[in-house]
């Protein structure tokens, strides 16, 4: 099994290195790798503002209908990401109320920068909601209640002790979303096939110019990948404190 995980990346990279300069070079693949960091950027901060104050009712609260929350928060994860990509299409299209009246204001998602945003977000969303909730867990509420007791408010409870207790893992739901937003292909190319990002240029680059020519910029990929994978698990290689009930 583990062969089979290692060897297609071992085998790309090997074999298309003579490539890579290439690759690296050409203005399209360039363009379309800083697409696709500035659009999961984007994610990353939409994702942030609204995920993490989601993650931290999640963790704190019980209220009615939170199972079906919970339940909802991972179906973005389970839905086919071409059927999700229509789904937005369908929600934010120009024929749509939504779509339409963003359209009124001069924002449209289809083919757009925002479009790209927009699958990313719903996408990736699930990666920071979930890191995020875990972290604040492992923070003991007693601290909080503390803070209180001393004449702080609800928000800067939060903010100057679960917030920096919980950080860490806050941050890894960052690295999270946003690598997973680089690597979203099935959304993005339904709703916004531009401007291209770089999993959309490569499957444009494999149809129209074959495998030899989408080889070296694989590999140019794989190697993006691994590096940020690299740096999410330094980040993460120390455990979350137990959670508290």
């Amino acid at each position: 099994m583990l062969l089979f995980l290692i060897l297609p990346i071992i085998n790309t990279v090997s074999t298309s290195a003579g490539g890579l300069g290439e690759a690296i070079t050409t203005a399209e693949t360039v363009n379309a790798i800083l697409t696709s960091f500035f659009a999961a950027y984007l994610a990353t901060l939409i994702t942030f503002f609204f995920g993490v104050p989601l993650a931290y009712t999640l963790a704190r609260h019980e209220f009615k209908g939170k199972s079906l929350v919970d339940a909802v928060i991972d179906l973005p994860i389970l839905i086919p990401h071409n059927a999700a990509g229509i789904s937005l299409l369908m929600l934010l299209g120009p024929r749509s109320l939504i779509g339409g009246g963003f359209s009124s204001l001069g924002v449209s998602f289809v083919d757009t920068i925002f479009g790209v945003v927009a699958a990313m977000v719903f996408v990736s969303s699930p990666f920071m909601i979930r890191s995020a909730e875990e972290a604040f867990k492992s923070v003991n509420p007693e601290l909080e209640k503390v803070a209180r007791s001393l004449g702080a408010s609800t928000f800067n409870a939060f903010k100057n002790v679960t917030f920096p207790l919980a950080f860490r893992g806050i941050l890894t739901g960052c690295l999270l979303t946003w690598a997973r937003s680089i690597s979203e292909f099935g959304a993005v190319v339904v709703l916004a096939y531009y401007p291209k990002t770089a999993a959309v240029h490569l499957y444009d680059v494999f149809v129209n110019w074959g495998l030899s020519a989408a080889a070296p910029i694989t590999a140019l990929l794989i190697i993006l990948a691994v590096t940020i994978f690299t740096v999410i698990k330094l980040i993460t290689a120390k455990p979350l404190k137990p959670s508290f009930s």
